[in-house]
């Protein structure tokens, strides 16, 4: 994927995150919950555009923070 692409998502993360109130420790802890094998440092890895994406990842971020893939993607 493009670096500047994958930045944009990071930062769309992040915004999203905040907007939902959450922390990057609670965002890690919930998408663990979910069986998904994830760390606060690699959800911050992700905000600044250094970490891929899964499509497991991506799902269940969308459901936690309650957005539409179009919020993450835009």
């Amino acid at each position: 994927m493009n670096r500047q692409v994958e930045k944009r998502i990071g930062q769309n993360i992040k915004y999203l995150r905040g907007k939902a109130g959450l922390t990057q420790d609670v965002l890690a802890a919930k998408l663990q919950l979910s069986d998904c094998d994830i760390t606060r440092s690699a959800i911050a890895k992700i905000e600044v555009g250094q970490r891929h994406l899964y499509p497991d990842e991506i799902i269940l971020i969308k459901q936690i923070l309650n957005v539409k893939y179009e919020d993450i993607f835009k």
